[in-house]
């Protein structure tokens, strides 16, 4: 009953409001017709109908204005915006030109192109930092203002704080939360904006995978490296262009920075011999 009489008086409503808007026009279009008339005079010599101000704008004119967004470039191009320069190109990895798909940096050098993955180049160099601080004892540590607590099971939270000096070498302070939960209250300074969270669950399940089989030196590895992947620059992040060349130029300045800390590349080139083969040209 309820529908019934709102589907009645909203079509009501449009049928009053249809005779209403017929009726304005009516009265519009018939006073038009008794106050205007219209001259058939010849227009003065020289005259351009398409230079008049009262021209209106065009059917397609108007259709294809929907079409300019298709114009623009699809790939992100501040790197593009900067001036080009030629000590760039010289540079092994070259200057950073755009960056596509939120993901990898395209950079120009003198003899082609590279492609970087800036999620893996970005973690072994956090990686190999890390990794000269603790040699150098010089691994600086930051107190947390709010400690980041983790609810786990109880087994992996014993498991966590049986590594517990382990972890406090690495620079990472962490200490019982009540039954099954940790509270993270200390870590490396330059880590501290990290995921730290998700280093502590993934190092759970390294300590479940080891047992007691790894060797110290292996586990303290591991603990840089979690924490060196949940730090770096994600996939997805978008990059000034000043912040693609600062990474072009540490990659260039770091030892083993062309192979991430799986194994896998971090960037890879192309010369313009090969770009040439691709397309027949050679």
């Amino acid at each position: 009953l309820v529908r019934g009489l709102l589907v009645s008086t909203l079509r009501d409503a449009l049928q009053h409001a249809g005779r209403t808007s017929s009726t304005l026009a009516h009265r519009a279009f018939s006073a038009l017709s008794r106050n205007h008339s219209y001259s058939s005079s010849t227009p003065p010599a020289h005259w351009n109908w398409q230079d008049s101000p009262s021209r209106p704008d065009g059917f397609g004119e108007a259709a294809q204005a929907g079409f300019e967004a298709l114009s623009l470039p699809s790939v992100d191009r501040r790197a593009g915006l900067s001036a080009l320069s030629e000590d760039l190109l010289d540079k092994p990895l070259g200057a950073a030109r755009a960056q596509i798909h939120d993901t990898y940096i395209v950079a120009q050098t003198r003899q082609g192109v590279v492609l970087v993955d800036q999620h893996a180049a970005h973690e072994r160099l956090v990686y190999e930092k890390l990794k000269r601080d603790r040699e150098k004892k010089s691994l600086a540590r930051q107190m947390l203002l709010i400690p980041v607590i983790i609810e786990l099971d109880a087994l992996s939270a014993d498991r966590l704080l049986s590594n517990q000096k382990l972890l406090e070498e690495m620079g990472v302070a962490i200490e019982p939360f009540g039954p099954g939960a940790i509270s993270v209250t200390e870590v490396p300074a330059s880590l501290a904006e990290g995921d730290i969270e998700g280093a502590m669950r993934d190092l759970v399940e390294s300590f479940e995978e080891w047992g007691t089989g790894a060797t110290l030196e292996a586990r303290l590895d591991h603990v840089l490296k979690t924490f060196a992947c949940h730090h770096s620059v994600r996939a997805g992040r978008r990059l000034r262009a000043e912040e693609m060349d600062a990474l072009l130029r540490e990659m260039e300045a770091t030892p083993n920075s062309g192979q991430c800390n799986h194994g896998r590349p971090t960037f890879i080139e192309l010369k313009l011999a090969d770009l040439e083969r691709l397309f027949g040209r050679s």
